[in-house]
């Protein structure tokens, strides 16, 4: 429980952070990235997502809106 409260805590994550704050997989997210699917700023060799662009990203990704429903 402690490690997922840290990664909601912090602003800057990197993949392991995310993959405890999705609760997804990280090679769910290295194939997101590959795919160019999810944001995410690369420091030399390593990813970095900003929580509030993730957030943002999912709220983008919702299926339910109410202009995305099909009749």
């Amino acid at each position: 429980m402690e490690k997922t409260q840290n990664a909601l805590d912090k602003q800057i994550m990197d993949v392991k952070d995310l993959s405890n704050y999705l609760g997804i997989g990280k090679s769910k997210i290295y194939s997101l990235i590959r795919m160019k699917e999810i944001p995410a700023s690369k420091i030399g060799r390593q990813y970095r997502f900003s929580k509030n662009i993730v957030d943002s990203w999912l709220g983008d990704k919702i299926i339910t809106k109410k202009g995305n429903m099909s009749k």
